[in-house]
C-alpha cells in the first residue's frame, strides 16, 4: 500500500479510534492524536502518523504470566500487557527482543495492518509533553531523527471523541507552520530547526509499511 487520499486517511483513523473505543486493548489507551501529513491537510497522505498515550500496567498475576510463558514463550503477559486482552487476541501478542511482552507492538498488531503505511507512536506521556521531552533528548544527543513532529491534532481523549477535529481533518482546515517553524516554536534555534526538519523528513521518507515506536517518559 502506497498511501491514502485524505478522505481515506480520515476514514482509516476513524476506524482506529472506533477500535480503541469498542475493543479491549493490550494496555489502556487515554489519547489518540494524528500528526504530520493528515494534520497538515495534504492530499494524498503518504504516511498516516498516529500517536497513542497509554497507561502503564503494574503488578499483575504471576500464575497467568506463567501460563502465557508456557503457551506462547512470552514473559510479562498479565503484568505489562493485559492477560484478558491476550486471551481474546492471542494472535496479536508481540514481544521485544528480550522476550518480554511489548505493549507498543501489541497495540500496533491490533490496530494496524502489516503493510499499511501507518506509523504508530506509543508513550505513557501526552503528545504535547512528549514533544518537549523528545526535543530535549534530540538536542542533547544531536539525534534529530528522534524528534516528534509538534503539529498534532487530538482526536480522542479519555473516551471522548472530538467530532470538530474530525470535521476539520476532512476539510483540511487546520493551519500549521512549516516543520522548522513548529520546531522553533517549541524551543529550537532557526538553523538547528531547519537541519532537524530536514533530518526528520529524510528519516520518514525511508520508512515503508507499518512501523511502531514505543517510548516511556
Amino acid at each position: 500500500m502506497t498511501g491514502f487520499t485524505r478522505t481515506e486517511a480520515v476514514s482509516r483513523i476513524e476506524r482506529l479510534v472506533e477500535t480503541v473505543e469498542s475493543e479491549p486493548m493490550a494496555v489502556p489507551v487515554r489519547e489518540v492524536w494524528v500528526y504530520g501529513d493528515l494534520a497538515l491537510g495534504l492530499d494524498p497522505v503518504e504516511r498516516l502518523d498516529v500517536y497513542l498515550t497509554k497507561d502503564l500496567l503494574f503488578g499483575g498475576d504471576d500464575e497467568r504470566e506463567a501460563d502465557f510463558r508456557e503457551s506462547h514463550g512470552v514473559e510479562g503477559i498479565g503484568k505489562t500487557v493485559s492477560a484478558e486482552w491476550a486471551d481474546q487476541y492471542p494472535d496479536h501478542i508481540r514481544a521485544s527482543s528480550n522476550g518480554y511482552a511489548a505493549p507498543e507492538k501489541c497495540l500496533a498488531a491490533h490496530l494496524v495492518g502489516e503493510n499499511e503505511p501507518i506509523h504508530l507512536e506509543v508513550c505513557n506521556a501526552s503528545f504535547e509533553d512528549n514533544v518537549t521531552q523528545r526535543l530535549k533528548g534530540a538536542m542533547s544527543r544531536d539525534t534529530y531523527e528522534e524528534l516528534l513532529d509538534p503539529r498534532g491534532v487530538c482526536l480522542w481523549l479519555d473516551g471522548q471523541r472530538s467530532e470538530d477535529a474530525f470535521g476539520k481533518l476532512r476539510e483540511g482546515e487546520f493551519v500549521f507552520p512549516t516543520l522548522a517553524g513548529a520546531l522553533e516554536m517549541v524551543g529550537m534555534e532557526g538553523d538547528d530547526a531547519e537541519r532537524a526538519a530536514s533530518e526528520v523528513r529524510a528519516y520518514r521518507d525511508r520508512q515503508e509499511g507499518a512501523s511502531v515506536r514505543g517510548d516511556v517518559v
